[in-house]
């Protein structure tokens, strides 16, 4: 058997391990940044969605606490005292800030009327902006992730079938064991930019429908 034999059968045996691992070690370098990118990109993801997921079952827990106590009985004098004591969110952040304009407007010397709906309308519009920023915090990452994930997954891909036309060329075998480790890192990038997108799409159309 000639050097030129040795070389091509010794070729796919260095990159016959097609495991994840394995298929993480043979890439290039460049795919690598890649993988790495996409995998902490979908943790970041997950991270936000289990954060999102609690905010919005606090958020919907304390809107409910709020309408039982609004619509029990209890003189809205006293509601009002109770969560202008301490830091009110959702519709209870709402509440409190119409009450406290119509208490600046009622007890101030003037006792000016003219305008105060607008002047309402205009201090809970400012709290819905506000409470809505805050239920919006971090899913532009989701957005972004579910948007660009495939994209950059498809780079690790093309740059994995440029390594399987080079080993063609290096090896002068275009049998199947050459060509199989670049596409399988192809291919596995794709995934991982997939793992990464689907996710996040998904569960940023939820949450945004939640925040509408």
């Amino acid at each position: 058997m000639n050097p030129a034999e040795v070389a091509q059968q010794a070729l796919p045996l260095a990159s016959s391990d097609l495991s994840v691992f394995g298929l993480f070690l043979q890439a290039h370098w460049l795919v690598k940044a890649v993988m790495l990118g996409l995998f902490a990109a979908s943790i970041w993801v997950w991270a936000i969605v289990v954060d999102k997921t609690i905010l919005f079952a606090r958020t919907r827990r304390a809107m409910d606490n709020f309408e039982n106590a609004f619509w029990s009985g209890q003189s809205l004098e006293e509601l009002y005292k109770t969560l202008s004591a301490r830091e009110s969110q959702s519709m209870a952040a709402l509440f409190v800030a119409a009450m406290r304009e119509w208490k600046r407007s009622f007890e101030s010397q003037s006792r000016s009327f003219a305008g105060l709906q607008m002047r309402i309308d205009r201090v809970m519009n400012v709290t819905i902006s506000r409470e809505t920023e805050r239920l919006e915090r971090r899913l532009l990452v989701l957005a972004t992730v579910g948007s660009a994930g495939p994209f950059i997954g498809l780079f690790g891909t093309v740059w994995g079938i440029m390594t399987s036309f080079q080993s063609i060329a290096a090896s002068k075998n275009t049998s199947l064991a050459v060509v199989a480790p670049g596409i399988a890192e192809a291919l596995f990038a794709t995934a991982i930019g997939l793992i990464a997108a689907i996710p996040a799409t998904i569960f940023y159309n939820k949450f945004a429908a939640e925040v509408n």
